[in-house]
Parts: C-alpha cells; structure tokens; sequence
C-alpha cells in the first residue's frame, strides 16, 4: 500500500482491537474472551482499516496476532453476525462478504510479516486469520476448524479456497474444507498448517520472540520477500524468474544492502534500517 495519504488521519484509539506497538513490532489481541473471541462487523473493520494504517506509515516491521482467554477466534459470532445476515438484502450481503476479505487481503498484502499465535479454538473466520498469516506460531491445545460448510455456506470463505491448498495442498485442504472437521496441532503440524508448534500455553511468547526477530532484522528485504511470494503463486516460472531480477536489482541499491558489506567488512553485527 502506498504511503501517501489525503484526508486519512491515524485512529487514535481502536475501539474492538487491542493494539499495543512496541519498537516496530505490533501485538493485536482479539479481546472478547467471554465470546472465544468471536468476531463482529466492527472488529473485521478495525482489522482492515489497522491493516491499511500500518501499511501506509510503514511503522510495523512485523505483527502478533493473537486471541484473549480460552482459544485464538472461534469465527464470527453467532448472534451479532449470522443472525444479523439473515435479514440483509444481497447487497448488504455482498458488502459484508467482500469486507472479510478485504481483511485477508490486508494481511496478505501488508509490507510486513504477520504471525498467529494460535491456543485453542481457530474456528471458521479465525481459522482463516490464521491462514492468511505468514507464520502460524501454535501449541498443542490448537486445533483449526473451517466450519463454513457446517452452517450452510460453502467451504471457499474469505479466500480459504485459494489460500488452504497452496499451503497444505489440494488433498487436505479438499477434506478439511468440505467435512469441517478440526485439524488439531499434531496433524495441523504434519500436513504444514502449523509453521512452529510450542510447548504448552508457549505460542504467545514464542511468537513475541519471532517478531521481535523479524522487526530487528531486514524490514526491506522481508517485505520485498513477502511479496513476492504471494505474487508469484499464480505466475509462471519465466514471470517469476523476471520479477526476481527486478527485486533484486533494487534492493542492490539499498541501504540495507550496503550495510550490510560494510558490517561484514568491519566485522561487526548489521544495523538495520529498512532503507
């Protein structure tokens, strides 16, 4: 996203996240632990329009993603969400639906690294928060479930579709996407669903000590990483093989780059500046 803005103003508080910045790394917890942390309209739009802010000031050099209490998200609340959908109109429909996505694509698309620390329940909406994330940071109480086709939708929600095959495969993800059933850790690690499985209740601190990695490193460089990973998915070897090139070339010219020369010269750690 580009860095130049209008009118925009930065939100000064969010109303349905938690948010806490900390030197480049950014924790959002989802606090509705009385819930299991179930979404509503208004915490998917916190979601989208924090996404789009960090992306635009470039403050994030990477972000936790995390859940309050018993589990991670157990998806959109019932009440406040499905049963308010049943009385919209199409295109109310439609606003809401592309309004998810907008969050899925606001994570993938965000110039930084994005990390789940996932415990208990990853339901449904939360399941695929998860998904979209570069790393799922997870311990054994995890257990991951895309419930869509249980409540009558189909199972290529929020981009689930896409995303699930071309990390677990087109075999899995048929299975867990048309049964519904949950994927806990151990097979969750097996299959690639799980990037890091911790010890008992070990997925927060692991994935605090993961973005403090990510955010004191090349913030350019993971950037440029993350996406060309998600662009080259639907390319060709020859496209893929030219945009490299292209990046590289680029970053050649960087600060980053010649610090890099320089601290190996000097023998000394790089100092960073995403430049």
């Amino acid at each position: 996203m580009s860095p130049f803005t209008g009118s925009v103003c930065a939100a000064e508080r969010w109303s349905h996240i938690r948010v806490v910045e900390d030197g480049g790394v950014v924790t959002v917890t989802l606090d509705r632990p009385d819930k299991l942390n179930a979404l509503t309209f208004e915490a998917y739009a916190d979601l989208r329009d924090l996404l789009a802010e960090l992306s635009r000031e470039r403050r994030a050099r990477a972000l936790v993603l995390a859940g309050e209490g018993r589990g991670f998200c157990s998806g959109g609340d019932v009440d406040e969400i499905i049963g308010e959908t049943l009385s919209m109109d199409t295109a109310q429909l439609l606003d809401f639906n592309r309004m998810t996505g907008q969050v899925v694509r606001a994570v993938r698309e965000a110039p930084f690294p994005v990390i789940a620390a996932v415990h208990g329940v990853a339901a449904g909406a939360g399941a695929v928060l998860a998904l979209a994330s570069d790393f799922r940071v997870a311990d054994p109480t995890a257990r991951f479930a895309f419930l869509f086709t249980k409540v009558g939708l189909s199972g290529g929600d929020m981009g689930a579709a896409y995303l699930l095959p071309r990390v677990v495969g087109l075999g899995h993800a048929t299975r867990i996407l048309m049964l519904g059933e949950p994927v806990r850790a151990p097979e969750a690690e097996r299959i690639g669903l799980i990037s890091t499985l911790t010890d008992d209740g070990g997925a927060r601190q692991a994935a605090a000590e993961l973005a403090r990695r990510l955010a004191d490193g090349p913030a350019l460089a993971h950037a440029q990483t993350k996406a060309l990973l998600t662009s080259e998915l639907d390319m060709g070897l020859t496209a893929s093989v030219e945009m490299d090139a292209s990046t590289q070339a680029l970053l050649m010219n960087s600060e980053d780059y010649a610090e890099f020369h320089a601290s190996f010269t000097e023998k000394r750690p790089p100092k960073w500046q995403g430049r």
